[in-house]
């Protein structure tokens, strides 16, 4: 088999997987998804005023007042639901890109968050070593939570009177 016979491609899905892990790719195929859709509408628009003015102009003999209009009115509702949709389009079209942009921030984000979780557990768990607090020199002097502070044992303890 001669690399003439390969397609450009072995996978066709292959550029629009490139396409969806980039947010700017992403943003940029569907504006030109945007401008297409934008165009088609524009000519349909055109297409749809052009067509209500010949179907509603278009008489047969007999008819009374507004049969013309009532003829032209399913070529004009099914331009106008084109229509609709195609704006509906646009705008989703339009939604995307922003959630896929802000989708990529909050990944950032989450990543960034997580590694500062990870270094304060890191931090907590393992603190560095500090000097063994000072005392105030005055070796008799009893603080008023002399009692709660440092280790002791049970055997330590002073009796206490019950509340």
């Amino acid at each position: 088999m001669s690399t003439d016979d390969k397609p450009f491609f072995d996978d066709p899905n292959a550029a629009l997987r490139e396409i969806a892990q980039n947010p700017a790719a992403y943003a940029r195929y569907l504006a030109d998804i945007h401008r297409v859709v934008l165009d088609v509408q524009a000519k349909l628009e055109i297409l749809q005023r052009e067509t209500r003015v010949h179907c509603r102009g278009t008489r047969v003999e007999g008819d009374k007042v507004g049969q013309a209009f009532l003829r032209s009115l399913p070529v004009e509702q099914s331009l106008n639901g084109i229509i609709k949709n195609l704006k509906g389009i646009s705008s989703g079209l339009e939604k995307s890109a922003h959630r896929r942009h802000a989708h990529e921030e909050k990944v950032n984000d989450v990543r960034a968050k997580r590694k500062e979780k990870k270094h304060l557990k890191a931090h907590k768990t393992s603190p560095s070593l500090h000097g063994a607090p000072e005392s105030s020199g005055q070796e008799g002097a009893r603080s008023p939570n002399a009692e709660y502070g440092g280790p002791t044992s049970i055997y330590n303890l002073p009796r206490r009177e019950s509340a």
